[in-house]
């Protein structure tokens, strides 16, 4: 199964994105494991990620994120469908980020 980790400040906000894209996924009958970190919980859980999804108020350490996971592509969740929450289409960028893995 694959596995998307999504970042920001404290979790919450990502949190609640997850839960939009976990339906979403289960709609289009796809099996991935999403979860949502803070960026303090990073360092404990990036290993456990296929990719990673960064919240628009840390996409300033996207390069630092880069560095430290090596392989594992990393992107930046695109401001207005984080704001809309739209869990449909940050699944979509997710799984498009796994298939350039």
């Amino acid at each position: 199964m694959k596995k998307l980790m999504l970042m920001c400040n404290a979790g919450m906000s990502t949190s609640v994105l997850v839960k939009k894209m976990q339906k979403s996924a289960a709609l289009q009958g796809i099996e991935i494991d999403i979860w949502a970190i803070s960026e303090t919980d990073f360092e404990k859980n990036w290993r456990n990620a296929d990719a990673i999804l960064l919240g628009p108020q840390v996409s300033y350490m996207k390069d630092k994120v880069d560095q430290t996971v090596g392989a594992i592509p990393v992107d930046v969740i695109a401001i207005v469908d984080y704001g809309r929450m739209n869990g449909e289409k940050v699944l979509a960028q997710g799984l498009q980020l796994l298939e350039n893995k």
